[in-house]
């Protein structure tokens, strides 16, 4: 479990993001026996701010016998927790052009026999239970 991205978490979830002293310990107490779900998010979370200390970095401040979150943490939190953009891998130009030139003339003519086939299967199928006594 990361500390600091549980305590970013904790204090979001209170009041003006103020939680006194008794209450954050509760807090982490419980999370950090929630299981390893809570400690591979808050481990993910914080692999996109690898550098984050919420006090030197001004995330959290220490007051009235208790911690509170400013702004600017909120504001770290949204970025970790904002879904990454996704990038379709970009195809190389070879496998492109070979596409291009295909122009599904090939998926074309498997269309055409999958159908003869299952015309003559049908035909066929027809024959029989007509036939039949």
């Amino acid at each position: 479990m990361n500390f600091q991205v549980t305590v970013l978490k904790i204090l979001v979830s209170y009041p003006h993001g103020h939680a006194p002293m008794a209450d954050l310990k509760r807090d982490m107490a419980i999370l950090a026996t929630s299981g390893r779900e809570w400690a591979e998010r808050t481990k993910r979370l914080a692999a996109r701010v690898p550098d984050l200390d919420i006090f030197s970095q001004g995330l959290v401040e220490r007051l009235d016998g208790g911690w509170r979150v400013t702004d600017k943490g909120r504001a770290v939190l949204e970025m970790m927790e904002a879904r990454p953009v996704f990038e379709p891998p970009q195809v190389p130009k070879s496998v492109r052009e070979s596409f291009r030139q295909m122009d599904g003339a090939p998926l074309a003519l498997q269309n055409q026999r999958r159908q003869k086939r299952r015309r003559l299967r049908r035909a066929a199928a027809a024959k029989r239970t007509s036939s039949a006594p």
